[in-house]
């Protein structure tokens, strides 16, 4: 079954080695999300960036960086974006946070009456979402 909505994406770059309270800071957004009832969240980490400072972060092993990009990325309608972004004011002491309007395509397998999956569906360790840029 196919199920389209409208949501916002939420994406906050920050570095690495960032932390709070101890814990690096990815970790801690990710778990924060899914406490807060996010509908999902994401950490990519990257290959090589600059930013502000014009400092460049590669994994190159010729300048290799202890502080590669981290993108946090999470979907949600968007008064759930709305009501969590005031939180994120207390967390995050430097990066860059970009909001998006985007449209979920889900796709969920069909269901018997006996609650018993009737359609093949991804393995769980795979997104079920696809998200269309607007």
């Amino acid at each position: 079954m196919k199920k389209e909505s409208d949501a916002i994406l939420l994406r906050i770059f920050i570095g690495e080695s960032d932390k709070y309270e101890g814990i690096p800071l990815s970790r801690y957004l990710v778990e924060f999300f899914n406490q807060e009832g996010l509908a999902t969240a994401t950490v990519l980490r990257g290959i090589s960036e600059f930013g502000k400072s014009s400092k460049l972060h590669t994994t190159s092993i010729l300048r290799l960086s202890d502080d590669l990009p981290i993108v946090v990325e999470m979907v949600d309608r968007k008064e759930n974006i709305e009501r969590i972004k005031p939180k994120l004011d207390n967390v995050i002491e430097e990066g860059l946070i970009t909001e998006e309007e985007v449209k979920i395509i889900l796709y969920e397998g069909t269901l018997a009456d006996d609650g018993k999956q009737l359609s093949h569906s991804a393995p769980k360790h795979s997104c079920p979402v696809t998200v269309a840029y607007t």
